[in-house]
Parts: C-alpha cells; sequence; structure tokens
C-alpha cells in the first residue's frame, strides 16, 4: 500500500544560481542518491541577455557574420556548465545544462516549471528568501510561485 504512494525521482532540476553553490550540491548529491539524471537551469535576466548580445555583436562585426539569439543563451549555459564541472566534479551523476531567458520573478517561475515540463523533471531544487507572508503576497516569490504550480515536489533551500 505505501509503495503505491511513493514517488521516486528520476530526472530532477536545479536552478543555477553562481553565488549559491549548497543548492547546486545538494541536487546533485539527492539526484546521485537515487540514481537519477540532473537538468541546471541558468535563468539569464534581460539586463544580462542585452549585455551579452551586446558583446557578441561587437565580436560579429570585426568577424564579419551574426550570432542570433541561441547563440547568447549559449553563455549563460557554458557558465552554468563551468560552474557545475566544480560543484558536481566528484559525484557520480548524469547532469546537462539549459538556460532560459527571463524577465521578472513571474516569468522566472513558469520558465522554471516550462523547461521542468519540457525536460521531463519530477522534482525541482531551487532556492528562496525567507519573506514574510505580507511580503510573499506584496511581491510576489519565485520560489512560492514553483511550488505552487509545478507538479511535483519542490525542494527550496533558503538564502
Amino acid at each position: 500500500m505505501w509503495g503505491e504512494h511513493v514517488r521516486t525521482m528520476d530526472k530532477a532540476l536545479a536552478v543555477f544560481d553562481e553565488d549559491d553553490t549548497e543548492l547546486l550540491t545538494e541536487a546533485g548529491e539527492l539526484a546521485a542518491g537515487v540514481d537519477a539524471d540532473l537538468v541546471i537551469l541558468s535563468l539569464m535576466s534581460q539586463d544580462e541577455f542585452a549585455d551579452a548580445r551586446e558583446t557578441l555583436d561587437v565580436v560579429a562585426q570585426e568577424e564579419h557574420t551574426s550570432y542570433d539569439d541561441e547563440v547568447v543563451l549559449d553563455v549563460a549555459r557554458r557558465e552554468a556548465r563551468e560552474h557545475a564541472e566544480e560543484v558536481l566534479g566528484d559525484v557520480d551523476i548524469e547532469w546537462q545544462t539549459v538556460a532560459a531567458r527571463v524577465n521578472d520573478d513571474d516569468t522566472q517561475a513558469s520558465s522554471i516549471i516550462d523547461v521542468a515540463e519540457d525536460r521531463g523533471v519530477d522534482h525541482v531544487f531551487v532556492t528562496g528568501q525567507q519573506r514574510s507572508p505580507t511580503g510573499k503576497a506584496v511581491f510576489g516569490d519565485r520560489t512560492q510561485a514553483v511550488i505552487l504550480n509545478f507538479d511535483g515536489p519542490v525542494t527550496t533551500l533558503l538564502q
């Protein structure tokens, strides 16, 4: 009877934040412990995207070529991959990196859920900020939106 209700983790998603290695470490170790794969999602803000786009446009002009937006997102994927190699180097786990461009907390939450669904993820790891219930109601909360809208377990690590 209990076995029917137990969920297993086959593929997890960890939201990448280069300032916080603890979430990636925990997600990697937990996923490895149950032989699950890990998707590492790097969220690129509009400002970060515009800065990377501007840099690539300068390079493209000198090389007499052009780069599309996917190449800009490769910058975020590469940073996440390099960080993950450092953090997960000793962890026996299969992982991949993906990137998404976001505007604000609302699009961050929907991007996290979209990537999770697209990649067949059944567990999400995301950092959250300690806020009062009033603060969450007034300002919104990416973590809360993921918890409420993702169809699966969400593990949060408070900063």
